[in-house]
């Protein structure tokens, strides 16, 4: 169980080309959009050793009309993608919404080193270290932290910590509301018992990799969490259950919090479904953010 949730495969750079399909077929036209400014020096690409001692990548890149920036953006992806994925949010970012981005691998995805998935935990604190390498380089007061799946949690575990003021909000897309949750809702649909595979998985997990399944809590971090968020959920999401978007957003008591449940999307899937609404709200919120 350890392995299969922890270490799926084919990964990393291995699996660079399926994700570039899947890019494309979430936002026509998307890859040929980043290849093209890759190309021309605009998205760079940068490394660092984050947790665990791994060397970690991310592509970064400057807003539209650098001088008019309204910000920084941190897209983080979710589980088996990499940075490429959703490229779509970086694009609306960059493009419609004129903020600088900076887009992770976390560990053990694209061309970031690592053993094993961290499910968002460990991956929290790489994207605080990449959010302090894109403040160095942007020099912005308003970072947003956007994430995606696994994304999401690792954006809500993160947005517990205690953060440099210029991380001013958050969005996360369809996150779990801890890894203990979503193992056992993916065993559920697998027919398979939660005791004894998850019980002895987890104490796997603690052993191999220092942390385990219920320390990786999104509600438990949410409970610390002050400063603004979007929560978005699909309510046709049979991966993320939908009941986690009311746990998510109940465990945040501190602070502005908003709620968009998009109608008919699956998982990952609000965005392709209801692109301009999903545009019109997160704007919106960055705009409400801004004012607080």
């Amino acid at each position: 169980m350890c392995n299969y949730a922890l270490k799926p495969t084919p990964h990393g750079v291995d699996d660079i080309e399926r994700t570039r399909h899947k890019a494309d077929s979430l936002c026509p036209g998307v890859i040929a959009w980043y290849d093209a400014l890759h190309e021309q020096g605009i998205f760079r690409d940068t490394t660092m050793v984050g947790h665990g001692d791994f060397k970690l990548h991310a592509v970064y890149a400057p807003a539209a009309r650098p001088a008019e920036a309204e910000g920084t953006a941190i897209v983080v992806h979710g589980y088996t993608d990499n940075h490429l994925v959703f490229l779509y949010l970086v694009k609306m970012y960059r493009d419609e919404f004129n903020y600088n981005v900076m887009v992770p691998d976390l560990n053990y995805h694209g061309y970031s080193e690592g053993v094993a998935a961290q499910m968002g935990w460990f991956d929290r604190l790489d994207v605080e270290k990449w959010a302090e390498m894109a403040h160095d380089i942007f020099k912005d007061d308003f970072m947003v932290v956007h994430g995606v799946s696994m994304g999401a949690a690792t954006t809500m575990m993160m947005s517990g910590d205690e953060l440099p003021p210029y991380i001013r909000a958050f969005v996360e897309d369809c996150g779990y509301s801890s890894v203990w949750d979503q193992f056992t809702a993916n065993l559920k649909e697998m027919h398979l018992p939660k005791f004894p595979i998850l019980t002895s998985a987890n104490i796997v997990c603690k052993k191999r990799y220092g942390w385990d399944f219920k320390e990786a809590s999104s509600v438990k971090q949410l409970a610390k969490c002050d400063r603004p968020m979007l929560f978005i959920h699909g309510d046709a999401d049979d991966f993320v259950p939908f009941s986690h978007l009311q746990a998510n957003y109940d465990a945040k008591v501190k602070g502005y919090k908003e709620m968009w449940v998009a109608e008919g999307a699956v998982h990952a899937n609000a965005y392709a479904k209801h692109p301009a609404e999903y545009t019109g709200r997160v704007r919106d919120f960055l705009a409400k953010a801004k004012t607080l």
